[in-house]
């Protein structure tokens, strides 16, 4: 690109997802470390931001998981391969907090783990890389 041409992002939604002082991260299966949350799909867009945020968290942790949907928190733009379009794209996402209540989390199909990181000593830079590490330090900074 050279700077002229126009985009067309994804719009994404993010959740940082709390059981007191621990924020779930999640790992996918390309090798990256990412937040609950993700894409909007073509019909859903200028619907209720809740309603795309629940569908992820159904099909990213499991339809056991209860939690609190916060307020917003931070934006960020990423750049990332997409795998499936094997191209890289451009995403806007909206990050916002919520609280985790209880149920069971089982990682859906394009995550591999997950781990719940204390946000008074975790490094995100350890994890995190490009926008995703611009977006979770954003949110970091709302925490003091």
């Amino acid at each position: 690109m050279n700077g002229k041409e126009k985009i067309t992002p994804f719009f994404a939604y993010k959740v940082f997802l709390r059981d007191g002082d621990n924020l779930l991260i999640t790992h996918d299966i390309f090798g990256d470390w990412d937040l609950p949350g993700g894409r909007v799909q073509g019909g859903e867009f200028g619907g209720p931001h809740e309603e795309v945020i629940k569908r992820k968290i159904r099909e990213e942790l499991g339809d056991k998981v209860r939690y609190e949907l916060g307020r917003f928190q931070t934006i960020f733009q990423v750049t990332r391969h997409e795998h499936n379009l094997d191209k890289e794209v451009q995403i806007l996402a909206l990050g916002y907090a919520a609280t985790y209540l209880g149920g069971e989390i089982r990682l859906g199909d394009h995550h591999d783990k997950m781990e719940w990181v204390n946000v008074t000593t975790f490094k995100p830079e350890d994890y995190f890389t490009d926008g995703w590490l611009v977006g979770v330090q954003a949110y970091l900074t709302t925490l003091s």
